[in-house]
């Protein structure tokens, strides 16, 4: 019906997180919340998500005629990946947990690759950087081959020793768009900024380009004192339909919800001029 929806996280009051939906006319001004949380954490049946649910994507599967929705859940055991389907985002049907911990920041490809689904997660090490992964699935539940997409970088970098994804990969004339975030160690923790890549359209496991720098950084006062300051996180984007604004919904200090704007030509362009990493060899499907 033309409205921008959002998937919330809300924290209530003992730290637990939910998620609930917010409507908007023209995804800028006049959002209403809805009065209730769209989907809760639901430990007696869900036990992996005993201490709440929390970052979704949001991909629209045509082939399935619904929404999925990639989330966090946090067990006992850490963070891992859950998957949920809805048409309405009123009733979800939960899939449960895909990807075991620790794992997060996941979004499923909108379409499948020579018959397979396809994910981008990040999962934690327990030495080492925590980079970026693609894994592919038959059926949404059972996840495999999994190869590694976009390495975290080491040293002085932005985006040294931990990335992960934004929003869900879009799909373009010269790839798959994909803006992730870097973390940045400092003495005063750690900064979150965001930077691009761009995958092949018809295997996603090769990236075209890579930004260096990063192209977003919290500037402002509500992105750099909250909760946790200095973090822009962007989960979710939309293209404007026929037009190049490409509107980017981000968390911001992990206190309140922010917009951006970007021209999606210039993001683009700007790519095309980016490097070209170091091609790495990848096995069939």
């Amino acid at each position: 019906d033309g409205q921008t929806v959002l998937l919330l996280r809300v924290e209530d009051l003992r730290g637990i997180s939910h998620l609930t939906v917010a409507r908007s006319a023209n995804g800028i001004d006049d959002w209403r919340i809805d009065a209730e949380p769209s989907l809760r954490a639901a430990p007696d049946r869900h036990p992996e998500e005993l201490w709440g649910i929390e970052d979704p994507r949001l991909t629209w599967l045509e082939e399935e005629h619904a929404w999925a929705v990639a989330y966090t859940a946090y067990s006992q055991t850490g963070p891992l990946v859950s998957l949920a389907l809805t048409d309405d985002f009123r009733t979800f049907h939960r899939l449960g947990a895909v990807l075991p911990p620790e794992d997060k920041d996941a979004a499923l490809f909108p379409r499948r690759f020579d018959g397979r689904w396809a994910i981008i997660h990040r999962p934690t090490p327990l030495r080492g950087k925590a980079s970026i992964w693609i894994s592919y699935s038959p059926d949404l539940r059972h996840w495999g081959e999994l190869t590694l997409l976009l390495e975290a970088r080491e040293g002085s970098w932005w985006d040294a020793r931990k990335v992960g994804l934004g929003p869900p990969p879009l799909e373009t004339v010269d790839g798959w768009l994909v803006m992730y975030h870097g973390v940045h160690q400092t003495a005063a923790g750690g900064l979150y900024r965001v930077g691009l890549a761009l995958l092949d359209l018809e295997d996603p496991r090769v990236v075209l380009r890579r930004s260096d720098e990063w192209v977003m950084g919290p500037r402002e006062a509500y992105e750099r004192e909250g909760d946790v300051g200095g973090v822009v996180f962007p989960c979710g984007w939309v293209l404007d339909e026929g037009g190049d604004q490409l509107r980017i919904y981000y968390g911001a200090a992990d206190s309140t919800v922010g917009l951006a704007t970007a021209s999606l030509s210039e993001v683009l362009a700007y790519l095309r001029e980016s490097p070209a990493p170091e091609r790495r060899s990848v096995s069939g499907g």
